[in-house]
């Protein structure tokens, strides 16, 4: 805290560009209400939703001053009524602190319901925990919203992005076979090293041609796509019979995709969409407890791509914009 009842946040009133609608100042500390808790912020995560929803991507402001960001990690300060008082000094990390309601994680403190705050293993530090949420809970839901992947043959394109990243922890930590593509060459090496069992450079290498050869002709029975519009086509090509692909990504709120139905259909193949904000609790409940599962299994160790201050919140969204940091990318406060 800065000053007696004031905390620092970052906020924006209009859409538009980082350095120009992103603001640093000092605002009222809220508190909690019935079934809520205050977390005390050490570390926010920057998600490419949380540059949409600035830009007015995804629509409209739907109030007339956002603290952005859904993710993050830190310690419960104060709880609401109904909240029990053992969840105080609990180190969490939170999800969709912003979603539903205008204040999210770029601030000291955020208020959210108690099921948001999630234990964080003790072995675990709060830079990871800020890397969890919109990627890790995306992955999950595209992994396992259709069953056990235990020893099935998984295809993530975009392998090295932080979605894609979190498919593959995710998967092998659950006792799958896992290929990845990459863009560029030098995030080989890197995504090799998160277990991926076979990784595929899109610019030197025939993604069809080397997913029948490591499947033995059979193909994939999933496919986690960023891109559905620029890989759809292939994607089929590389689906066994009665594979899914599941897509949580588009480049325009306009973007279509033609669907040649009959190919489809000969193939039993499942369309699925993952919208984070709208997976069914069930899920969501899932995902929580089998991401705190692989952490305290050792098995997921996301890529800490640079943490900025506060103050620099604007080259923090710039970052993800431009693509050019690997990793997640975190503010600490």
């Amino acid at each position: 805290m800065s000053s007696e009842g004031k905390m620092k946040a970052a906020f924006y009133e209009k859409q538009g560009p980082a350095d120009e609608v992103l603001k640093v100042q000092e605002i009222p500390i809220p508190f909690p209400g019935p079934g809520q808790v205050r977390v005390k912020i050490a570390m926010s995560g920057v998600n490419p939703s949380d540059i949409k929803t600035r830009t007015g991507f995804t629509g409209k402001m739907p109030y007339p001053r956002i603290i952005p960001h859904q993710d993050g990690a830190g310690v419960i300060d104060m709880v609401g009524e109904s909240v029990e008082n053992s969840r105080l000094n609990q180190r969490v990390w939170i999800y969709e602190a912003q979603y539903g309601r205008s204040d999210g994680s770029a601030a000291q403190y955020v208020i959210l319901d108690a099921k948001q705050a999630v234990s964080l293993p003790d072995n675990i530090s709060l830079e990871v925990g800020a890397s969890l949420g919109v990627p890790a809970i995306t992955a999950h839901y595209c992994l396992f919203a259709d069953g056990d992947i235990r020893d099935k043959k998984i295809l993530v394109q975009g392998g090295a992005g932080a979605v894609g990243e979190a498919v593959i922890l995710l998967a092998k930590w659950a006792g799958a076979w896992v290929a990845a593509t990459v863009r560029d060459i030098n995030d080989k090496q890197s995504v090799l090293s998160k277990r991926a069992d076979l990784v595929i450079h899109l610019g030197s290498e025939n993604i069809e041609d080397e997913i029948r050869k490591a499947t033995h002709g059979a193909g994939v029975s999933k496919i986690v796509e960023v891109d559905l519009a620029a890989n759809y086509k292939v994607d089929v090509r590389c689906l066994d019979n009665a594979g899914v692909i599941s897509t949580y990504s588009v480049s325009s709120p306009e973007q279509i995709v033609p669907v040649p139905l009959l190919d489809l259909i000969k193939r039993n193949v499942t369309l699925r969409f993952a919208y984070v904000y709208a997976i069914p609790e069930n899920y969501k409940i899932k995902a929580v407890t089998d991401i705190n599962r692989c952490l305290t299994d050792g098995k997921y160790k996301p890529t800490i791509g640079q943490i900025y201050p506060l103050q620099q919140i604007d080259q923090a969204h710039k970052a993800v914009e431009m693509r050019k940091v690997k990793g997640k990318i975190l503010i600490s406060l």
